[in-house]
């Protein structure tokens, strides 16, 4: 799976300081263009499939959530039986992050993936439903700081992802127009 994420390491705490250092360069716009990263997922997944369905909500505490319907996060179970999730939020995504011309989003700004996310949040929580299981876990600016624990089963396949953008970063209030294509039904919610 090294097409995406080294999977040898679940986190690179360089990589993460290196985009905690530069706000303005990885989040330009601010919190917008951490849920437009957080929205990519979803969308590239839906023009695999044909179709997807993604529901943004605004919380009062300034948090956003990203719910998709589309496979899951990747998840391994390793030699000791334990739950490996793909190292999505604290690992480089190979494809974008140093690449000379990443995939622009609808900002106009370089796509570099969830450890963009990851590390310019106070705090992350990814759920993923796949395979008839599914399993949480929690990240402080990008840091694990819980294990990947299981959680009942609830709807269909696919992931949540709910952030609180650092406090420095421009706030986002609504999505308005994402600019992700026809594939991609978004669905707007204040919370």
């Amino acid at each position: 799976m090294a097409n995406t994420h080294d999977w040898s390491r679940t986190v690179d705490l360089e990589h993460l300081e290196s985009i905690r250092r530069r706000p303005d360069v990885f989040a330009p716009g601010g919190a917008r263009h951490l849920l437009l990263e957080v929205l990519a997922y979803p969308s590239e997944e839906a023009e695999d499939l044909g179709t997807g369905r993604a529901f943004v909500t605004f919380h009062p505490d300034g948090s956003i959530s990203v719910t998709d319907e589309g496979r899951g996060t990747v998840t391994q179970v390793d030699g000791q039986g334990r739950a490996v999730r793909k190292p999505v939020m604290a690992t480089r995504d190979l494809r974008f992050f140093d690449s000379p011309t990443p995939p622009l989003l609808p900002d106009g700004h370089p796509r570099r993936g969830m450890s963009v996310v990851a590390a310019l949040s106070v705090w992350l929580v990814h759920t993923n439903r796949r395979g008839g299981a599914a399993w949480t876990q929690r990240y402080e600016r990008g840091v694990p700081v819980t294990d990947l624990t299981p959680v009942p089963v609830v709807g269909p396949a696919g992931t949540t992802v709910r952030f609180l953008p650092d406090p420095v970063l421009a706030p986002v209030r609504e999505l308005g127009q994402a600019g992700f294509g026809p594939h991609l039904a978004l669905t707007e919610v204040m919370n």
